[in-house]
C-alpha cells in the first residue's frame, strides 16, 4: 500500500466498475497525491465525483483511441492503471474493428504516452480469455499483454509495464450477477450450457492484486490470482432454484471452460501462496528472476481443473 503514497495515479476507463473500486480502496487506505479518472463516461464521472467528494480526484473526459488526449492526461503521472477496454465477448465479435481500436490501438497509445511522459509503472488489466483465445475479445487482450511486456525493452528501469489477468468479476457491469434479478423477475433464466464453468473474482480481490503487483513488479510479468471456479448450473440452482430455465447454447466466441495459465506458459510461471507470476521470455528478464518455485511441467490452470470450487451456499451469499 505504501508505494502509492504521494503518487499521482491515472486510471484509464476509470469510471467503470474496477476503476471505482480501485479509487475507493486507494483513497481509503493510501495517501495518493491525486487520482485522475480518464474515461468517456460523463455521467459516470459526475456520479463518482458526487459519491467520493474528495479533492484528490481529477476527471478527464477522453478516449484511449485519442493519443494526444491520453498524453495530455498523463503529464505528471507516476502510475497508470490501464483498465479501458471493450469487454463484452458478443460486442467484440460483432464489432471487431471497434474492439481492435480500443483494446489494441488504445494500449499502444497508453504505452507511448507513458514512455513520453516519464511514468514510473503501468499495470494493464487483462482477462482469462487472453489465454488460448477463441474469440476476438480474448485475442485483443492477448495482443495487449504482449505489447505491455515488450514495452519494457524500450524503457529499461525508467518505466515498467506489467499485467494482471483474472476471470469474471462478481458484480461488474454486464456480469451475470446483475442480469439475473431481471430474469428471475421475468420468470425465466437463460443458460448457455449446463456444463459451463467460470473463474470468479470479487472486485476487492482484483483491486488488491493490482496493488500487490505495483509493489512487487520488475516489469514484464503477468500476475494471476488463485481464485475459485463455479459451475453455471450451480449458480442457477443457488439463486433461482424454482425459476424456469432455458438452455440457449453457447454464444459465438464463448468457451465451455476458461483458462488462466496454459501449459506452454507454465514453463516460465512461478507460484506464490495466493497468486502466480508468468515471467516474460525476453533477454531483458535474465537478471530479474523471482525467487520462488516454478510450476511442474505440463501444468495448466483452467476453470474445469481448478481445485477451489464455490459451493451453492457460497454462490448464494456471493450473489445476494
Amino acid at each position: 500500500m505504501e508505494y502509492l503514497n504521494g503518487k499521482t495515479v491515472l486510471i484509464t476507463g476509470g469510471s467503470g466498475s474496477f476503476g471505482t473500486a480501485f479509487t475507493r480502496t486507494v483513497l481509503d487506505t493510501c495517501n495518493p497525491k491525486a487520482i485522475r479518472i480518464f474515461s468517456r463516461g460523463e455521467v459516470l464521472q459526475m456520479e463518482m465525483a458526487n459519491k467520493f467528494n474528495d479533492p484528490r480526484l481529477r476527471f478527464f473526459i477522453g478516449d484511449v483511441r485519442d493519443k494526444d488526449r491520453v498524453k495530455r492526461a498523463m503529464v505528471g503521472v507516476d502510475v497508470v492503471i490501464a483498465a479501458a477496454a471493450l469487454k463484452q465477448v458478443p460486442t467484440s465479435e460483432y464489432n471487431p474493428i471497434e474492439a481492435v481500436k480500443t483494446n489494441i490501438n488504445g494500449s499502444i497509445n497508453t504505452i507511448d504516452a507513458a514512455i513520453d511522459c516519464g511514468v514510473q509503472k503501468v499495470i494493464a488489466i487483462s482477462s482469462d480469455k487472453a489465454a488460448n483465445p477463441v474469440n476476438l475479445y480474448g485475442a485483443t487482450k492477448l495482443v495487449m499483454e504482449r505489447l505491455m511486456t515488450q514495452a519494457n525493452v524500450y524503457t529499461g528501469e525508467k518505466c515498467k509495464f506489467s499485467c494482471v489477468r483474472y476471470g469474471n468479476v462478481v458484480g461488474s457491469r454486464g456480469s451475470i450477477g446483475l442480469l439475473l434479478p431481471q430474469m428471475i423477475k421475468d420468470g425465466l433464466v437463460t443458460i448457455t450450457d449446463e456444463n459451463m464453468t467460470r473463474f470468479w473474482i470479487t472486485l476487492d480481490r482484483g483491486v488488491q492484486l493490482v496493488i500487490d503487483a505495483l509493489e512487487d513488479m520488475f516489469g514484464g510479468e503477468i500476475y494471476i490470482p488463485k481464485i475459485p471456479s463455479m459451475r453455471v448450473a450451480d449458480l442457477m440452482d443457488a439463486v433461482a432454484p424454482n425459476i424456469k430455465r432455458k438452455v440457449i447454447g453457447i454464444r459465438p466466441g464463448e468457451k465451455l471452460h476458461e483458462t488462466l495459465i496454459t501449459s506452454d506458459e507454465s514453463r516460465h510461471t512461478i507460484e506464490y501462496k495466493n497468486h502466480f507470476v508468468v515471467e516474460p521470455e525476453f533477454p531483458f528478464w535474465s537478471d530479474r528472476i523471482h525467487e520462488m518455485k516454478y510450476l511442474p511441467q505440463g501444468f495448466i490452470y483452467t476453470s474445469e481443473n481448478n481445485k477451489w470450487w464455490l459451493t451453492k451456499e457460497e454462490l448464494r451469499k456471493l450473489f445476494k
